[in-house]
């Protein structure tokens, strides 16, 4: 053929789910012939190229596999995995079986993983946007190691995403970096120059540079004190970089925290095993930040991921799908399908020269409920004798799965049919270890070989310094102090107590940290911390949601968003989640403010979803609960969670009709209900109103009340982890402090929003002479949304006119304010050109005119489901428009839902991207307010009565220009019995616009194509039923492109900037992470 290498995705994974195997088919197909000839240049240097010699490899699943077994899918995190075999196999048993915590900081990046006694696997991951299914141990990779860069911004100590990188690599490297968390650490003198080899400089041959590293301290901190030139006292160069170093701790807490609490762990009841060049100088902070007493480090802590290598086992893993049901009738074809794979594992061990002693298998099951797709690798549980007849030879695999699912979800379904998605058989051949020999018992104190001046909170201190090498068993070495390594440096805080382990290990007792008083005036170290806390808040209330809630919509899709609020309902934190609820969830505590008043009181939990009552549409249910403080008469704070239910009753299935003309049609409406009453859950009131639907003619009730009922149970829980949260915050800093700081991030957020508008203000009144913006497009109904934007330079601020906007139209396109408030923080938040704190002071410098009546603030009764999911996207693009920020994208979400009484499905169909003043426009991707992951090709065939015919970009639809807008698809849908078909849609009227001569994106289509070969165009908004053979063509708009092409060159598709240098993230939290903002 050509080739000289062939990955077949059946062999290479063979798993469920088409997109995911595709992708790691290609990456193996790219990277093995890469791997081949490394190992053949490799074995080349030795004699008779290794040949007879047993050469193993590390793979990402933490096991070793021979050279000629190698492949390029099963190598990405080669690396990272040998660090947690290293720490799972040194630290674990030493420290009595108690779970431990790998936390492994390079001069790049921060890995991050857990261990307790079992090698934690995910099967699907995405490292640098490509997703790879394939075993893998779970290593999340965060934003925060000794390279990540530092600014000051908007009042606030930032650190990271960006990375100085390896080169130039941070300013103390002499090769003209940025600051980076490295400089900090060697200003605070925790990096002693002495000790590291001459290595830098444009001739590597300089030692670090502490001169230079102060200079650019110095900018920083006159900066800092430029802009808190309100504040009397000034900060030093040394309390800046503290600032740096406790912002880049908490940064490196957030992941953790989630690491453990999204299984169902404690944080706290876990000891950091601390590895990697940069790891030692933060260990103690780190710990006594998230509650942890014991800190270990191995004394090979800077070569651990090496070291772990020559740990691990040999593994032969063998894998197939299955789909069946767990269940006795097929018990027997399980255990032959194991017994299979498991002859295989041990056929391949024993050919690799290990005993059949040596050899241990492990089976497993892949297991889901029906009808879900969080599918859990488990495996079985050891039976009884008694028992055997009843589960499989290999033992008790629903158990397993049970107790697994109750312990990271918070339940179980009952009368459910657990699916068997994939059989798997790792076999392990253990590797002969040699027991690591004692180091000689101490004789006397420890003997320090100088002492230093290292700065902590409490000042300068006078700081003995060990060499490693010099210790020995049984020292105790009281805080502070540092220990020399010759890779790595070890920094033991005030506090803390050293000791040396019998085999030369690092052991830290970590006190819990001494409360210090903190002032209610704005002290920008602290609130860049509070930042992180207050964000860190939301994430965990959403952990709490997901797993605790039982529909796919909120527990797989991850449609939902928790927020904390102030006592004037203002938000203050909202983890980054859907789009549409940005800003609309304050509007919704607000109106319960008004309303109830005085009438909230403890135990009170409120239900709403009404437009006027700040909702986006009636399927979004925001569920809103008061924070009591001790002896506070008043709410200090509020916490809400909102969550996309399947159903709520209406018209049609799944709530979202695509003829409603009232808002009722639409189903249950909730404006101020009280879901729980004084710590009473009104289960029968909340039945009632759910059901309320079915008495308009031609409506239903909720057709999944029981999902309903779960899901705001998980909601209300979710919601009293935030009061917990809350209270242990007031409980550390007191009521005052955290409300002050409260305030403080608000202005944060409302600095950078200013001089946004100052900066459009000013470019905008050189070229027209007036600070006035404005823009016009409209539905393809003909209704107009029309925008003026008057920004008074001075000040910062900013009136958003929507005067010239249409009536409130006769269908379900009309949008709530709500939903016009959330386009406006989207977009604020997507033109602000670095990351800013997402919360009420992004809106504070700007004011909302929207005409009463018109089509973005429609009356009581009107029907909006089509406003959230189209309206809102015309919305921004109309203020993209007036800003000159981008082309318009495609302005649609293509909402698609098919169905009958036994099924029902709905989707979102991307499209293209607008380009703008530097990039090309995406193509076939989700825009702004939305952004979700389509169901993968094979699941959709295996569990809907349709086959996927075709689902490509659809090329050249869209806008040419200077920098292109992205392309649309075409989606293509063959119907396998009678079902009813729904669609809505926009921009099938009016194209997507370009800007400064861009062309104008493709519009969209809808035909349906009748078995018969008959072809028919179908209206943007339409119903239809369609039987077997039926084919569904969908057609989605491109984007708009921008600028003229250029004349003297045919390259139009000229490369964007150069992109910053970024850390990978990876990992399950980064998963969950991406999950929940592609939704």
């Amino acid at each position: 053929m050509g080739f000289s290498h062939v990955s077949l995705s059946s062999l290479v994974i063979p798993m469920v789910k088409a997109v995911p195997r595709g992708f790691t088919a290609s990456s193996d197909a790219y990277l093995t012939p890469h791997i081949k000839a490394y190992l053949k240049g490799f074995a080349s240097g030795f004699k008779n190229n290794l040949k007879n010699a047993n050469v193993l490899f590390m793979q990402s699943d933490g096991g070793l596999t021979q050279m000629s077994r190698f492949s390029g899918s099963r190598a990405i995190l080669s690396g990272p995995a040998g660090g947690v075999v290293g720490y799972a196999m040194t630290s674990y048993k030493q420290l009595g079986c108690q779970p431990v915590i790998g936390f492994d900081m390079g001069g790049t990046s921060t890995d991050v993983s857990r261990y307790a006694g079992e090698y934690e696997h995910v099967f699907e991951s995405t490292t640098a946007g490509v997703t790879i299914q394939a075993p893998q141990l779970d290593v999340n990779t965060v934003a925060a190691g000794g390279g990540s860069r530092l600014f000051f911004r908007s009042g606030m100590f930032v650190v990271g995403p960006d990375s100085a990188g390896a080169h130039p690599g941070p300013v103390c490297y002499r090769k003209g970096g940025p600051l980076a968390v490295t400089d900090a650490n060697l200003v605070l003198g925790r990096l002693l120059p002495d000790y590291f080899p001459k290595i830098f400089g444009p001739n590597e041959n300089e030692p670090l540079d502490k001169k230079q590293t102060l200079e650019a301290f110095k900018q920083v901190t006159k900066e800092v004190n430029a802009f808190n030139s309100n504040v009397n006292k000034e900060i030093s160069i040394e309390e800046v970089a503290m600032g740096f170093i406790r912002v880049a701790n908490e940064a490196m807490c957030r992941p953790i925290r989630a690491l453990t609490q999204a299984k169902g762990h404690d944080t706290s009841q876990h000891v950091l095993a601390v590895f990697g060049g940069a790891g030692g100088q933060h260990a103690c902070a780190v710990a006594r930040a998230l509650g942890m007493q014991t800190v270990i480090i191995h004394k090979y802590a800077g070569i651990l991921s090496a070291y772990g290598m020559a740990l691990a086992d040999v593994v032969h893993e063998a894998q197939e799908p299955c789909s069946k049901v767990y269940e006795p009738e097929n018990f027997s074809y399980l255990d032959c399908r194991l017994e299979t794979l498991e002859e295989e594992c041990k056929t391949s061990l024993r050919n690799q020269g290990f005993s059949s002693r040596d050899i241990v298998c492990k089976a497993y099951l892949n297991l889901r409920y029906q009808g879900t797709d969080c599918a859990l690798m488990c495996s079985g549980v050891k039976t009884s004798t008694l028992q055997k007849s009843k589960v499989c030879s290999y033992g008790d695999f629903e158990q397993a799965f049970i107790e697994r699912y109750k312990r990271e979800f918070g339940f179980i379904i009952e009368n459910r049919h657990i699916i068997v998605d994939d059989i798997r058989v790792r076999g392990i051949g253990k590797s002969v270890i040699a027991e690591e020999e004692a180091i000689p018992q101490c004789e006397g104190e420890p003997i320090a070989e100088m002492v230093t001046s290292v700065y902590f909170e409490e000042g300068w201190l006078d700081t003995k310094v060990y060499m490693l090498a010099s210790l020995s068993a049984g020292h105790c070495i009281a805080g502070p102090a540092i220990i020399m390594d010759k890779l790595s440096t070890i920094l033991i805080e005030p506090d803390c107590i050293g000791s040396i382990t019998a085999k030369g290990d690092i052991l830290i007792r970590i006190e819990k940290a001494k409360k210090k008083k903190i002032s209610t005036e704005v002290d920008a170290i602290q609130l860049s911390i509070f930042s992180h806390r207050f964000m860190s808040l939301a994430e965990q209330m959403g952990r709490i949601l997901q797993r605790t809630s039982i529909s796919t919509n909120i527990k797989e899709r991850l449609d939902f968003s928790c927020a904390l609020f102030g006592p004037d309902g203002g938000l203050v934190s909202n983890a980054p989640h859907i789009p549409v609820h940005l800003g609309a969830m304050q509007e919704t505590v607000q109106y319960q403010l008004k309303v109830l008043g005085n009438e909230i009181k403890d135990g009170d939990v409120l239900l709403s979803n009404h437009p006027s009552a700040g909702g986006s549409h009636l399927p979004d249910l925001t569920v809103i609960t008061p924070v009591f403080y001790r002896n506070e008469k008043h709410p200090v704070f509020y916490v809400a969670s909102r969550g996309h239910h399947a159903d709520i009753g209406g018209i049609t299935p799944g709530s979202m009709p695509p003829h409603s003309t009232s808002i009722h049609e639409e189903g249950a409406v909730f404006l101020s209900f009280k879901l729980v009453d004084q710590g009473v859950f009104q289960e029968e009131k909340l039945k009632e109103a759910l059901m309320a639907p079915g008495k308009i003619p031609g409506s239903s009730g909720t057709r999944n009340l029981r999902d309903n009922l779960s899901d705001l149970r998980a909601q209300v829980a979710a919601n009293h982890k935030g009061i917990q949260l809350v209270n242990e915050l007031i409980d550390f800093y007191s009521l005052d402090v955290v409300q002050a700081y409260m305030s403080h991030i608000q202005k944060s957020a409302e600095y950078a929003v200013r001089d946004l508008l100052k900066d459009v203000g000013n470019r905008v009144y050189k070229i027209t002479g007036a600070s006035s913006l404005h823009a016009i497009d409209h539905m393809d109904d003909g209704s107009p949304i029309e925008l003026t934007v008057d920004i008074n330079v001075k000040d910062g601020t900013a009136v958003f006119d929507f005067g010239g906007t249409g009536s409130e139209v006769w269908g379900n396109c009309n949008a709530p304010r709500a939903i016009t408030v959330s386009a406006i923080i989207y977009c604020l938040r997507a033109m602000v050109a670095h990351d800013i704190p997402l919360n009420q002071g992004c809106l504070k410098p700007v004011s909302i005119k929207i005409p009463q009546g018109c089509i973005l603030d429609p009356s009581l009764d009107a029907a909006v489901v089509g406003g959230n999911v189209q309206t809102s996207q015309r919305v921004v693009d109309v203020i993209l428009k007036a800003f000159g920020a981008s082309a318009a994208s495609q302005g649609c979400m293509n909402n698609i839902t098919f169905g009958d009484d036994t099924v029902g499905y709905y989707e979102t169909v991307a499209g293209g991207a607008g380009a703008g003043p530097d990039w090309h426009g995406r193509s076939g991707i989700h825009v702004h307010m939305t952004n979700t992951r389509i169901t993968d090709p094979e699941i959709l065939e295996c569990r809907y009565p349709v086959f996927l015919n075709r689902f490509t970009l659809n090329k050249n639809t869209g806008g040419i220009g200077k920098f292109r807008g992205g392309d649309g698809v075409v989606r293509e849908l063959v119907f396998r019995r009678p079902l009813t078909l729904s669609i809505l849609t926009e921009r099938r009227v009016f194209a997507p616009y370009g800007l400064e001569g861009g062309e104008d994106g493709k519009k969209g289509n809808n035909f349906l194509v009748r078995k018969c070969g008959r072809k028919i165009r179908l209206p943007s908004k339409s119903s239809v039923n369609v039987q077997k053979g039926d084919m569904f063509q969908l057609l989605t708009p491109g984007g708009g492109g921008y600028g003229h092409v250029e004349d003297d060159t045919d390259d139009i598709y000229r490369e964007p900037p150069e992109k910053r240098t970024r850390y990978i993230q990876r990992g399950s939290v980064f998963e969950f992470k991406q999950a929940q903002e592609s939704v």
